[in-house]
């Protein structure tokens, strides 16, 4: 059976909710796997607490990304320093970003960005590390962001034709700018390799209070045979480590701790 461990991701909750030692202690004693988006500085402290990390990223700024020729030298650098550092730390995923269109249609967008992350899948091959692109609203959060629909991701996992090229799907995002999201996520599967979640509206808990049911959601994800992480992206409203909790319990009872 598929094993679907949980993660939550680092900057929804430090500074501002908790400190880098409570955070990653909550996670811990509740019974998370990991961590996603963890700054190297604490991948110590990450690691001494019994947590692996799920997902950090290869490269930056997500504005400035893949979809950019004149930016794939520098980009291939930062992945292929990122992967070395991934493999050593047994990081599975290094996330990748389309960056913003600045004029880039979107044909062209996705034979530009696949062009970029060719270049570097034998390097991720030797690591055993997926790059995983994420999908994001241009709608809300990321204005002028490419890689918006899951379409368009695909088409660029498709182009590059890799097991280690998949897509990041980030469930509130993918519900802000298209919907559908059990139909596309039963479709998409075999090219998803990471998953984020949160509520929508305002990318917080995943209670009754906003629109998207995940218990259905989860459900979906495992019955595709999913095996990898599914981490937490919200900002809590009220106490973080009881959102972490009900975050953990409504995941663990639809795919299982």
């Amino acid at each position: 059976m598929a094993l679907i461990r949980q993660s939550a991701a680092w900057w929804c909750f430090v500074p501002d909710k908790l400190s880098p030692e409570q955070f990653v202690h909550t996670l811990a004693d509740l019974g998370y796997a990991a961590v996603d988006l963890v700054p190297p500085d604490y991948w110590p402290l990450v690691r001494d607490a019994g947590l692996a990390i799920a997902a950090v990223a290869g490269h930056e700024p997500l504005t400035d990304g893949l979809n950019r020729r004149d930016l794939h030298d520098r980009i291939e650098r930062e992945l292929r320093a990122n992967l070395d550092l991934a493999h050593r730390w047994g990081i599975p995923n290094l996330i990748c970003f389309s960056g913003n269109r600045y004029g880039v249609d979107d044909t062209a967008g996705a034979e530009i960005t696949a062009e970029g992350l060719a270049r570097v899948v034998p390097a991720a091959k030797d690591a055993g590390v997926n790059l995983v692109l994420e999908l994001l609203n241009s709608k809300v959060d990321h204005p002028g962001y490419q890689a918006d629909h899951t379409a368009w991701g695909v088409e660029v996992c498709r182009r590059v034709g890799s097991p280690r090229v998949k897509l990041l799907y980030d469930v509130y995002h993918m519900q802000i700018m298209e919907g559908d999201v059990i139909r596309t996520i039963r479709d998409a599967s075999p090219l998803i390799g990471h998953y984020h979640t949160a509520g929508n509206p305002g990318r917080n808990d995943l209670d009754d209070s906003q629109e998207l049911y995940y218990p259905a959601i989860l459900r979906a994800i495992k019955e595709t045979g999913y095996a990898g992480y599914i981490a937490h992206e919200f900002i809590p409203k009220a106490d973080p480590r009881q959102a972490l909790q009900a975050a953990f319990d409504l995941c663990a009872a639809s795919i299982g701790p």
